[in-house]
Order: C-alpha cells, then structure tokens, then sequence
C-alpha cells in the first residue's frame, strides 16, 4: 500500500466510521484506492455502490476544505461513476 493510500485511510477512518451505507470507493489517480463503509476505511479495490475518482491533489483539496466537491465534479476534476445521492453522502464526510 502506497503512503498516500494509508494517509487517506488514516484521515477517514473516523470520519467515515458509522455514516455509510454500503459502500464507496475513493480512486487516487496513479496511487490506488480506499474502500469506505460503516466499519470505516482501508485500502482496497473492491466494487462498490459509488466511485470518486480523483487526482491526489484534488482529494486533498476537498479534504482541507480549498474545493467544493461538486464544484470540482462539475468541472471535471473528480468523476463519480454510481448512485449520486451517495456520492454526496461521501462528499459530506470528506469535507466533515
């Protein structure tokens, strides 16, 4: 597992703890990806009900709060592939 992959597991193992339902995956462009559900989060690459797929620095800017996620789907710069509204849910506990 790349650093960059455990340092998103360590930021969202709490946020992500017991807020959602089934399952999100988070695609870290050239890094890997990170499975959240209720149990929290960890590395892996399984299917899920929504996937974000983004660039690291893009990731990390929604993180800190310097990019609003649906500004930066709009744009282009993160792509969702699956259910919307859970898409929302994962982009509440990002920047929660």
């Amino acid at each position: 597992m790349s650093e960059v992959v455990q340092a998103y597991v360590d930021a969202l193992q709490a946020k992500a703890q017991g807020q959602i339902r089934g399952t999100a995956k988070l695609v870290i462009a050239g890094e890997g990806s990170v499975m959240l559900d209720e149990s929290g989060a960890r590395a892996g690459d399984a299917d899920a009900d929504v996937v974000l797929i983004a660039s690291d620095a893009i990731f990390r800017d929604i993180l800190s709060g310097d990019q609003n996620p649906v500004m930066a789907y709009m744009s282009g710069k993160l792509k969702v592939e699956g259910n919307a509204q859970r898409a929302l849910k994962v982009s509440s506990i990002l920047t929660g």
